[in-house]
């Protein structure tokens, strides 16, 4: 099994850190976005984004799988 690319690794992160991280800027009831207090739809938002950031980190893993010999 190869080490994971540094790239894939901080794409990899960046929901970790848009979750835990930012507190300070998110922990607050209003406004209401979507009918949800503002704290709630951040974390949901994260949660979402979260896929897109490891399906991304995935491509990157598979292009260099495929563009590296054994």
């Amino acid at each position: 099994m190869r080490k994971p690319s540094l790239l894939a690794v901080a794409i990899g992160i960046i929901p970790f850190i848009g979750m835990c991280f930012s507190v300070e800027w998110w922990d607050r009831v209003s406004p209401m976005v979507f009918g949800l207090p503002f704290n709630l739809f951040w974390l949901i938002l994260w949660i979402l984004l979260s896929s897109g950031c490891m399906a991304l980190a995935n491509r990157i893993e598979e292009r260099r799988k495929k563009d590296q010999p054994l």
